[in-house]
């Protein structure tokens, strides 16, 4: 069985809308204004790159991303080399890049259980405010990897849903508090 990790910079009101940079929000690139960057705090975004063994978007994300992350070739080198799902119900194949990998279009969240019931390595969900609401009302997510920044921003799209259903306890497996406010906060779902 595959772990699904949801991966997040979010503010400490639990906000994930552009952290940065996205047209159109209004505290755009919150992540990098008027917090101080301290890159022992970034450390667990490598990790992730070297441990997922493929990753998981909606199709929003994707269309963000899809353009940008292949031509970054440092950067994202181990994440463009890994195979890519994208959950969606109205993207086609036709519209899909060709320049970044294996890319699999789940219709459905029963496309993404099956998918976990298969052999291989972790898949990380980057971005995907409304996949991750839906994945974790689904019972679907198995780690949350956070960087928590001290910011309160107020509107955006958040993290978790606001679903009235059964409490869902999670388990601290790592955390760490960086010069910045920053917090690591590493959580695995107790199932």
């Amino acid at each position: 069985m595959r772990t699904l990790i949801t991966t997040a910079f979010v503010s400490l009101d639990g906000v994930i809308e552009a952290p940065g940079g996205e047209p159109g929000y209004r505290n755009t690139g919150w992540t990098f204004n008027d917090v101080e960057f301290d890159e022992a705090a970034y450390e667990l975004k490598g990790q992730e790159q070297g441990e997922a063994s493929a990753m998981m978007m909606g199709r929003v994300s994707y269309e963000s991303f899809s353009p940008v992350w292949p031509t970054m070739t440092e950067d994202f080198k181990d994440y463009n080399a890994m195979p890519k799902y994208v959950v969606s119900t109205t993207l086609q194949e036709k519209d899909l890049v060709s320049n970044w990998g294996d890319i699999t279009i789940l219709r459905s969240l029963d496309d993404v259980a099956a998918l976990k019931e298969t052999e291989g390595g972790s898949i990380i969900v980057h971005g995907s405010a409304a996949l991750n609401r839906a994945l974790a009302d689904a019972g679907l997510i198995d780690r949350y990897n956070l960087l928590v920044f001290p910011v309160l921003l107020g509107a955006g799209k958040r993290l978790f849903s606001d679903a009235d259903k059964d409490k869902q306890n999670l388990k601290l497996v790592e955390s760490e508090s960086y010069s910045n406010g920053i917090q690591k906060l590493v959580f695995d779902v107790a199932h």
